[in-house]
């Protein structure tokens, strides 16, 4: 959803209010027509009283609401959400997805077959291929990098299960950059005991605060990224980007919160959407430090999961199984194996302000490392683009 109201489907003529003559249609369809008449034809009839002909909207002084009527050819606004939250808007009014009562709902007047089809038109008019589509927005996992191109902050945080107990988190900050691109910033901070912790912006980066020897705090490795979707397509549910990060050595080295140098990564993000509302996602990629006596390191993360609701409108539930593999490349090397069970929830009801739980669980490495500890990862994400952390409650 956007902060401006979500009117996706709006009509003035449930509400009662007189249309001025300058937003009059120049025709109408009856209603024993709408039944089979095309999506342009029902948003004339239903829905251009407000948003006007060409879907730019009409003007709020024109129509006694005070909420700025949303533009449908603004492919930076258009195609931000899916069908699915549209239509939602739609057949139960505003109030479902914590928006304005000024929008009415269409339960009973249109079916939802009517209200596809008119979502189907209203797609047409952003022009600009470019914009990957909302359904591609996958559900955000605790430790893969999604492909799709976001404009949110995230609040991470882990403790370690067993041993000391030592914890981080990260404060990682998002905007999208044009159709495509992202640029993100990670400041990640840390407390730890007398052992060593974990990692990955407050999950399980070894970069991360939390190794060393003797308690201590404070700020770790900055990272700052970059993320640009190189293919996306909504017919067959499917984006793919690449993207970079660089990690600076912002963190205490000697007190366990912070790499001996400065590093880079590069890596490949993919999502598909599958049948029934699941998917898959997975990243893999590659981290160099730009500092001596360090391997270079690979990586590969795979997610499975499938999003349930609350009703059909309802509160949306996301569980997932996530599975990270980490190897130095270096003769001898572990390979680090990690299962990581977990699920996401909209914790609010315009569902942008998601919470995320789950626990890290080490299932290999070789045998004479010392063990890893199980550890408790979580999230709460605002996507700010659709309203402040406070509304839509």
């Amino acid at each position: 959803m956007a902060q401006r109201t979500l009117l996706a489907i709006a009509a003035a003529i449930p509400l009662g209010i007189a249309v001025p003559a300058a937003a009059q249609l120049p025709y109408a369809v009856n209603g024993a027509d709408l039944a089979d008449a095309s999506g342009e034809a029902i948003y004339a009839n239903s829905c251009a009283n407000c948003h006007g002909l060409d879907g730019t909207g009409v003007e709020p002084s024109l129509l006694a609401f005070e909420e700025e009527m949303p533009d449908f050819t603004d492919c930076d606004f258009a195609a931000r959400e899916p069908d699915g939250d549209w239509i939602a808007v739609a057949h139960e009014g505003g109030p479902v997805r914590g928006f304005s009562e000024m929008m009415p709902a269409f339960r009973g007047a249109l079916s939802e077959e009517q209200l596809e089809r008119v979502m189907g038109y209203i797609r047409s008019l952003c022009t600009d291929d470019n914009w990957p589509r909302g359904e591609l927005n996958l559900p955000r996992p605790l430790v893969t990098e999604k492909a799709y191109p976001e404009d949110e902050w995230v609040v991470e945080a882990g403790v370690d299960l067993e041993g000391d107990g030592a914890a981080a988190g990260a404060y990682v900050y998002e905007r999208r950059y044009g159709p495509r691109s992202q640029v993100e910033v990670v400041i990640p901070y840390g407390w730890r005991g007398s052992r060593a912790g974990s990692h990955d912006h407050g999950t399980d980066d070894d970069r991360a605060p939390g190794a060393g020897d003797g308690g201590s705090h404070g700020l770790g490795d900055i990272v700052l990224g970059v993320k640009h979707a190189l293919y996306h397509s909504s017919q067959t549910g499917t984006i793919f980007s690449l993207g970079g990060e660089v990690f600076l050595a912002t963190g205490d080295e000697e007190a366990g919160l912070g790499a001996p140098g400065n590093a880079v990564e590069a890596f490949a993000a993919f999502g598909q959407i599958l049948p029934n509302d699941a998917f898959i996602q997975a990243q893999a990629g590659v981290e160099a430090p730009l500092y001596e006596d360090a391997a270079n390191e690979v990586f590969g993360r795979f997610v499975l999961g499938a999003t349930f609701t609350e009703g059909q409108w309802g509160r949306a539930w996301t569980p997932m199984v996530e599975v990270q593999a980490r190897r130095d490349l270096e003769s001898g090397a572990a390979t680090h194996l990690d299962l990581i069970p977990q699920v996401q929830v909209a914790l609010n009801t315009r569902q942008h302000v998601l919470g995320n739980i789950g626990v890290l669980v080490p299932v290999g490495s070789v045998a004479n490392e010392r063990a890893r500890p199980m550890r408790l990862v979580a999230y709460v994400l605002l996507d700010w683009f659709d309203g402040g952390f406070f509304e839509g409650w």
